[in-house]
């Protein structure tokens, strides 16, 4: 689904990442971890084309995206859910989601505006709310029900239960669980371990813009030292 190989990206002179390879398959939960600012975020705006990388390779289903806008790597079907919600403030919830639906890829079971107030109940009150009325949760699953209504194969989460109260966190990664079983790629930057251990396939870690570990939760749960070393855990 992804592969991304020797991937190095500037922003002016100053480099972020140094040769981030990774690569994942299909149906796959993948996480980026890592302490705050060594490339998780650089890395989720190179594959989305947001900046361009300056060297490498970003495979996404059979399709090299480096160089290519944001735009047209968005219509290959990657879904995004920013870091900070970024909701559109002055539209009800049901027209943010309305906003970005779409079928382009013509998805044999796509997602609707009915398909997401199922995975979450909340938002099917608030309707008619304003965006900026809603709660931090509920701005959190609205971000993610407009990313599902773009009907993607690869949902991209960049730090989507940050300061969010503990019951939110649980029906968010409930959710993420249900959108995986779905057979939806997911690629999930975040600080909750215990909960990443449990959803997720493989894992990569990422510290001054290299990956410098990777491998499946089991492997990860036992390596101490790795836990420590790159996360302070």
């Amino acid at each position: 689904m992804l592969k991304i190989s020797g991937l190095t990206t500037h922003y002016g002179s100053s480099q972020a990442l140094f040769g981030v390879d990774l690569e994942f398959g299909s149906g796959e939960v993948a996480t980026l971890l890592g302490r705050n600012g060594m490339g998780k975020t650089t890395t989720i705006n190179s594959i989305l084309g947001i900046v361009r990388p300056t060297s490498g390779s970003i495979v996404f289903d059979g399709t090299e995206l480096a160089g290519r806008p944001s735009f047209r790597n968005a219509n290959l079907g990657i879904g995004l859910v920013p870091e900070g919600r970024q909701v559109f403030p002055n539209l009800s919830l049901w027209e943010n989601l309305v906003a970005t639906a779409s079928n382009h890829l013509e998805q044999a079971d796509p997602w609707t505006v009915e398909k997401v107030f199922a995975l979450f109940p909340e938002l099917a009150d608030r309707r008619g709310s304003m965006a900026n009325l809603l709660s931090g949760g509920e701005q959190q699953m609205l971000a993610i029900g407009r990313a599902l209504m773009t009907n993607p194969k690869l949902l991209i989460l960049d730090e989507a239960t940050e300061g969010l109260a503990p019951l939110i966190r649980q029906k968010i990664w409930t959710a993420l669980e249900e959108i995986k079983r779905s057979g939806l790629s997911i690629l999930v930057v975040d600080k909750n371990l215990k909960d990443l251990l449990r959803i997720a396939d493989r894992h990569f870690i990422i510290e001054r813009g290299v990956v410098v570990w990777q491998g499946n939760s089991a492997e990860l749960r036992e390596d101490r030292e790795a836990l420590h070393r790159y996360l302070g855990l």
